[in-house]
């Protein structure tokens, strides 16, 4: 390769090593050429699949300043880089493997960390960013719903009891106004009583003044007797 194309293809590798979220690097020796344009097309647009010399591949990490990945450069490498979730691109290296046995996984690197070869299998066992995700908003949806029940079984029950009380106060009025209705009643009935008793303070009043006026009248009647003897003698 002329040296002009060589410092565009580590041009082009350094910025896909800038750019990309992690890599992983694959061993495709055997693979045909349509096995890996069915390994690219399985990936979509999470990742891109890049086949590329070790000595370009060093040079470009070096410059994107990702390290320790060059004991991992040995034998045929290929280069996938991963522009979407790392998990669902680990997985579908992982897939493809187990039916192109010629796919071997070397290494990773993933927010600058070197990931050997089981390291990456185990991320593909993880749950997609999807996933996690539709769990979590399931979550929120499961615990929304439990505030919801909290919130309006209160009101549902107030509601419950405010019917049977109007359905009660239909058939008995006294529910709701009878109880004061009862003791406006009963006021009035211990009102009733103090007439009676007034009128006897008066009659016990009139009866006590009734016997004074007669004394008074017998007293003027002597007087006035005992004054006419007085007039007959003069």
């Amino acid at each position: 390769m002329a040296r002009p194309d060589k410092a565009a293809a580590v041009a082009e590798l350094a910025e896909k090593f800038s750019s990309s979220t992690g890599v992983v690097l694959t061993e495709y020796r055997g693979l045909t050429v349509k096995a890996l344009k069915e390994l690219r097309r399985s990936l979509g647009e999470n990742a891109t699949y890049a086949v590329s010399k070790n000595t370009l591949i060093t040079i470009a990490a070096r410059e994107a300043g990702v390290g320790g990945i060059d004991d991992h450069l040995v034998g045929p490498t290929a280069i996938t880089f991963i522009e979407g979730d790392p998990v669902v691109v680990a997985k579908g290296l992982r897939d493809f493997a187990r039916t192109n046995p010629l796919l071997v996984i070397k290494a990773g690197v993933l927010d600058g960390k070197v990931l050997d070869a089981d390291e990456v299998r185990k991320l593909a066992d993880l749950e997609s960013r999807e996933v996690l995700l539709a769990k979590v908003a399931g979550g929120m949806q499961g615990v929304l719903q439990q505030a919801i029940s909290l919130v309006s079984a209160p009101l549902s029950q107030a509601a419950r009891l405010m019917a049977a009380l109007q359905d009660a106060a239909a058939e008995d009025p006294s529910i709701i106004g009878g109880a004061g209705t009862a003791a406006v009643v009963d006021q009035e009935q211990d009102a009733e009583p103090a007439a009676p008793a007034a009128a006897e303070e008066s009659t016990e009043e009139s009866t006590e003044a009734a016997p004074a006026a007669e004394d008074t009248t017998a007293a003027d009647a002597a007087v006035t007797t005992e004054a006419a003897p007085a007039a007959d003698e003069n």
